[in-house]
């Protein structure tokens, strides 16, 4: 998996030379690389920080900026090299990045917001064992109270605390009495589930379920939202310590670590994080994170 995102960035690099007509094609590459582009945007998002869209465009941007004080070229025969129709579209996305206009680069030289070419490298330090296992489970459907929220790469997403605490206690009640019947084997208790775009950017919408798993067959209100999972492999990763610290360098140990050296890729469907006990104040948990998967050959 390193080896394929170091070749993406290579790819992206080639492209972003050739100029207007470059076309980065991430499912060509993925398949011959023997993965999924779904996949592969996934990983790079979770080792980079950052969508590979958002990276494009700093990329390109910076590139931009190079031409801008280098060249005497016009403004249009830096956008049009570019990928853009239009000194607008243009300024608007130079401005982004930046946080001034390409004239006023030109006029003062900088300071420019630079993104240099990311290279992903392999740690092997084998001082942290994770608890993993892998399990296969038929369709699974999660039930709950699902609202959109911003898409937060670091930290705590105080949108998803809130929604929590929205909740009245009658609708907690009815998630645990619905969890007392979740299907053996799939998520246990009540769980959040996380689905979003493979390169969402930061800010942008996430949906977010607070609910339980259960079956076709459950009889439920119909103030409750569903969200469906097709039937595969689920990779299971159990944390214990403080709580959130622990969950989420678990979730950052999946990409850097434990995917890069395994046979498994993560298949399209929202992951799930179940909090299987706590202390009084919730300050240390015992979770589990649930995402599906499918081998990667």
């Amino acid at each position: 998996m390193i080896g394929s995102l170091n070749h993406l960035i290579d790819h992206v690099e080639e492209q972003l030379a050739r100029g207007a007509d470059a076309e980065i094609d991430v499912e060509a590459l993925a398949r011959g690389h023997a993965t999924t582009g779904y996949h592969l945007r996934r990983m790079f998002s979770s080792l980079a920080g950052m969508p590979l869209s958002e990276y494009l465009r700093r990329r390109r941007m910076t590139r931009a900026a190079a031409d801008l004080l280098s060249g005497t070229d016009t403004l249009l025969d830096v956008a049009v090299r570019h990928g853009y129709s239009s000194t607008e579209a243009f300024n608007r996305a130079f401005h982004a990045v930046h946080g001034m206009s390409p004239a006023q680069l030109r006029a003062n030289g900088g300071p420019i917001s630079n993104q240099h070419v990311v290279r992903f490298r392999l740690a092997v330090e084998g001082s942290t064992p994770m608890d993993v296992r892998i399990t296969t489970c038929p369709e699974i459907y999660f039930a709950g109270y699902a609202t959109r929220v911003p898409l937060l790469y670091e930290g705590a997403n105080p949108h998803i605390i809130n929604h929590i605490t929205s909740l009245d206690e009658q609708q907690h009640g009815l998630l645990r009495t619905l969890a007392e019947h979740s299907p053996e084997g799939t998520p246990p208790g009540v769980v959040g589930v996380t689905d979003s775009e493979p390169d969402a950017a930061e800010g942008s919408g996430l949906t977010y379920l607070h609910g339980v798993s259960v079956t076709e067959t459950t009889d439920l209100p119909e103030s409750l939202d569903v969200i469906t999972v097709p039937a595969g492999d689920w990779v299971i990763f159990r944390t214990s310590g403080p709580h959130p610290e622990t969950v989420q360098a678990a979730w950052a140990a999946t990409a850097s670590d434990w995917f890069p050296s395994n046979p498994w890729r993560l298949r399209p469907g929202p992951s799930a994080l179940a909090t299987l006990g706590h202390n009084a104040d919730f300050s240390e948990a015992t979770c589990e994170i649930w995402m599906p998967v499918e081998a990667d050959r």
